[in-house]
């Protein structure tokens, strides 16, 4: 009994050794878990910012996480009642763990709540690092301009837009508020019935703000109007092509070499009658 109790016995160099392999190795399972939750939360490329917001890697190296533009935000005046009392939660939301957002930073969902474009851009001046960037939504005249306000843009599905099916809505058009700028309604014939006409929403890229007020007051089940950052929803043509009837397009371009740039295929290396008469188009 006496040696196997000694043998059995944890003496305190043994505990040391296996406290230190315990703890060791909870340490790198937690920076593991860590590092895949950051990269996680950093890669998210649907993430919508306030107004003004610097380029996202800008963005993210300037935000101090503060929450002053949140505060900003929940505490506009537009958002009070006579007596004081709140009547919409706050559009900017500070992410926490649980979302798929930097943690500490200013994102928002529209159709939880919008961006309701306030006249004065509270969030803005509330910036004191320059993370959101007074001067981009301040106009020749030094004044504060919601047109200048960009977070994203908002696209019509149009699969799913019921507008789009023949049936009458305007839900997006009408809480838009750029009202008949940002998204218009476009006439198009009904071939189907022959004697009834669509109303498509189309959405014009160059006004719309991303606010998202459109995409919160969509009817459908899952919003057939959304909001996407720029940098997602819009393509980019290429410096290369240039707008002929767009006379600040041409600017742009006017000390170009036009000969110095080509743009070649495999069917423009050859001549046209190699391929018009081939009998089949598909091979060239």
């Amino acid at each position: 009994m006496g040696q196997k109790g000694t043998k059995d016995k944890i003496t305190p160099r043994r505990r040391f050794f296996t406290n230190l392999a315990h703890n060791v190795g909870l340490g790198a399972m937690g920076v593991l878990l860590w590092a895949g939750y950051t990269s996680k939360a950093k890669s998210s490329p649907l993430t919508l910012r306030p107004p003004a917001a610097l380029p996202e890697s800008d963005f993210l190296k300037t935000c101090i996480k503060c929450g002053l533009c949140a505060e900003a935000c929940y505490n506009r005046p537009q958002n009070l009642d006579k007596e004081g009392n709140k009547l919409t939660p706050g559009t900017l939301k500070m992410a926490k763990a649980q979302d798929d957002v930097t943690i500490g930073t200013p994102f928002f969902i529209p159709r939880d709540v919008p961006c309701y474009m306030c006249e004065d851009i509270p969030c803005v001046p509330a910036c004191p690092s320059g993370a959101l960037d007074i001067k981009k939504v301040t106009n020749e005249k030094g004044e504060l301009d919601i047109r200048l306000m960009k977070m994203g843009v908002a696209v019509v599905d149009v699969s799913s837009c019921i507008a789009f099916w023949g049936l009458q809505c305007d839900a997006c058009y009408r809480a838009c508020p750029l009202l008949d700028e940002a998204i218009k309604l476009v006439y198009d014939r009904n071939s189907r019935t022959g004697k009834h006409a669509f109303l498509k929403p189309v959405v014009n890229v160059d006004v719309c703000t991303g606010c998202g007020l459109c995409e919160k007051a969509c009817v459908t089940e899952k919003p057939a109007i959304f909001v996407l950052p720029t940098d997602v929803a819009l393509g980019k043509v290429g410096d290369h092509y240039v707008k002929g009837w767009d006379k600040a397009d041409q600017q742009r371009v006017k000390d170009v070499d036009i000969n110095s740039v080509t743009t070649q295929t495999e069917r423009s290396k050859k001549k046209a009658e190699d391929y018009l008469n081939s009998g089949n188009l598909l091979e060239y």
